[in-house]
């Protein structure tokens, strides 16, 4: 495997599936067969998934919602994703942690970095939720912050797109893909990857970036492996 130490970051909406809010099991119990394959392999993961199919604190914000209690709700969707996540992995024979930015020793232990690095050395799966543990900043970052304390290789981001490219190829069907692409290009050509707090810190830690579909079967495996899958972000 090209990675020792890997931070997957997922999507919150990916859990829905086909519905139209909530987890879908049967997508849930298909991300845990994916991570298992790299985890057989013998890579240590950590894993940070976004809220927004149960609740989006800046959604909530633009209804009239004041933005920090809206962004505290949105972290307390994340635990409820990682408690889902937790659940499929341990039923597929992985043991996990979970460790959250808020206190909520009944569920999850508070986030810890030594702990956290153990964790991982023992080939433990660790989930973290609850974002940074602060509102205004978004699971992206809390993503990148995560593996940049816990020395991970790379950040991995699953999405339902295959990669970066020059616009949006939903709507543009003459989008042109990036397989790779550097920091500097990024921000010049002004394309999406994540939000720029997360971006621009690793950018500065010289954390590479690789966003793929993860609704692809054996995608995952295949970055891990190294093979050109999605686009990769680069110093």
């Amino acid at each position: 495997m090209k990675y020792k130490r890997i931070l997957l970051k997922l999507s919150g909406e990916a859990l829905m599936g086909d519905r139209q809010y909530g987890i879908d099991p049967q997508r849930l119990a298909g991300y845990a067969d994916e991570i298992k394959q790299i985890h057989d392999a013998g890579i240590e993961i950590a894993i940070v998934i976004g809220g927004g199919n149960i609740f989006r604190g800046v959604a909530g914000a633009s209804n009239g919602m004041d933005r920090v209690q809206g962004d505290y709700m949105g972290m307390l969707a994340t635990v409820i994703n990682g408690m889902a996540l937790q659940g499929a992995l341990e039923e597929a024979g992985m043991q996990t942690r979970l460790q959250t930015a808020l206190k909520i020793e009944a569920i999850a232990e508070p986030y810890i970095k030594r702990k956290a690095t153990r964790h991982l050395e023992k080939g433990r799966i660790v989930i973290f939720g609850a974002g940074t543990g602060n509102p205004y900043f978004t699971t992206d970052t809390a993503a990148v912050l995560r593996g940049v304390e816990i020395g991970a290789d790379v950040i991995l981001k699953g999405t339902r797109v295959d990669g970066v490219y020059t616009s949006d190829p939903e709507k543009n069907a003459d989008a042109v893909k990036f397989d790779f692409i550097s920091f500097e290009d990024v921000l010049a050509k002004g394309l999406n990857v994540m939000d720029t707090t997360a971006f621009t810190l690793s950018q500065e830690n010289k954390l590479p970036i690789i966003i793929f579909d993860m609704n692809k079967d054996g995608n995952l495996l295949k970055v891990c492996n190294g093979e050109t899958i999605g686009t990769t972000v680069t110093i």
